[in-house]
């Protein structure tokens, strides 16, 4: 799967190729795709601009040991670049977050073999955002290009499936018109509902929840020390250095071993921090916790936390709260909480759908999933209905309290 060429049947034809390391695409060529160019402020969503890529590529957290093989898509019209993708090579279904363990193991137990499979997505990170990354005006000519092309990747290299995870709902609706099957998940998001300040959010909360929060911070201020929240230049060195070790212990305790590596967060330092918030904690002279957030255009994106002292509720006051005073201090309308967790719920984090697409080249399997993902659809919607209902704001029969 080395350099290739794919010509659409286009009056303008469009030609895509394949590259195997995105450092061969010039970072101003993806970036004029991906909505991070010299033009944008700031990146709608820094996770798909080609210094992350890149990041991860170069620091060995992506590659031959992770399982996740780079083989990222242009497409370009008369010379220009108009479309991108960030596609991998699958030999597991680690770092996705959208789980098909089980439609793994079932194809596999069917004599069939499910690895490798295609993977569009941003490794390790379950974060909405586009995954066709586009040029303003060509996002269906992109669409197509890419969609066709990776498809034909995958039956070409006799591939049991491709699957473009954490894509966002006008992706998924596309998709599903293209012959995709369309999965529905969920995740936590808080809404800036243009609040002044923490008490204003907290004044459209029940008065139990009300209490629950203010109780949990006052708690969380009791470990003796003082929190930090640093981005841009004020991010030192010797902050990656205790954020690292941070990361380790809750990288050993969920995934048995850290996805990224210490060098990444290095990369991250020279090429990223202003788009990077750490909320750190310190303790009698040496921090002790911390959460590393990005910075997106309108909204928060919280990722990792770790801490090598544990005390009573602060991780809620350093991911959640900490992460709402600087949203709303920051004129931000969102707050990304990350993958799974209901008990964001009572913190103000609300559900909110996520999509995934999935082409599946057996045609019974394909079968098989479709059902599957009409059940899992409709429990899904059952369950975020409920979950809306049980979120702490007020209701209508509330606002006179």
């Amino acid at each position: 799967m080395g350099e290739s060429n794919c010509a659409m049947s286009r009056s303008e034809p469009v030609t895509v190729s394949v590259h195997t390391d995105i450092g061969t695409i010039p970072a101003e060529e993806w970036d004029s795709c991906a909505g991070a160019d010299a033009t944008c402020e700031r990146p709608h969503d820094p996770f798909t601009t080609h210094r992350f890529l890149n990041g991860l590529e170069v620091s060995g957290s992506v590659g031959e040991a992770s399982g996740w093989h780079p083989i990222h898509l242009v497409a370009h019209e008369n010379g220009t670049a108009i479309a991108a993708m960030p596609l991998y090579v699958k030999y597991n279904s680690q770092g996705e977050f959208v789980f098909d363990h089980g439609w793994a193991n079932a194809f596999m137990r069917a004599g069939g073999s499910y690895y490798p499979k295609l993977q569009a997505a941003v490794p390790f990170t379950p974060v909405p955002g586009r995954r066709f990354l586009a040029r303003p005006g060509k996002e269906q000519a992109g669409f197509e290009a890419l969609a066709t092309t990776a498809a034909s990747i995958a039956e070409k290299n006799s591939l049991s499936s491709l699957h473009i995870t954490y894509c966002t709902s006008s992706e998924a609706n596309a998709g599903k018109q293209f012959g995709f099957l369309c999965r529905t998940g969920n995740q936590f998001t808080w809404t800036n509902e243009g609040y002044g300040c923490f008490e204003e959010f907290l004044s459209a909360l029940t008065s139990r929840k009300r209490r629950n929060i203010r109780k949990e911070r006052r708690i969380a201020s009791r470990f003796g020390g003082r929190i930090l929240a640093v981005t841009g230049t004020d991010i030192e060195p010797e902050h990656w250095d205790a954020f690292w070790m941070f990361y380790q212990d809750t990288g050993m305790r969920k995934w048995g071993i850290p996805y990224l590596t210490r060098e990444f967060f290095s990369i991250v330092h020279d090429t990223m921090r202003e788009d990077v918030l750490l909320i750190l904690c310190e303790r009698d002279g040496r921090l002790i916790a911390g959460a590393l957030n990005f910075i997106g255009r309108d909204t928060l994106f919280g990722r990792y936390w770790g801490c090598i002292e544990h005390h009573p509720c602060l991780h809620f006051e350093v991911c959640y709260y900490q992460a709402i005073e600087f949203a709303i201090a920051q004129g931000l309308r969102r707050v990304d909480a990350g993958a799974q967790g209901e008990h964001k719920l009572a913190r103000g984090y609300m559900p909110a759908e996520v999509h995934s697409l999935h082409w599946i080249a057996n045609a019974s399997f394909r079968r098989a999933v479709s059902e599957y993902l009409d059940d899992e659809s409709k429990e899904m919607e059952h369950a975020i209905d409920v979950m809306a209902e049980a979120g702490p704001f007020k209701k209508r029969e509330d606002l006179r309290e």
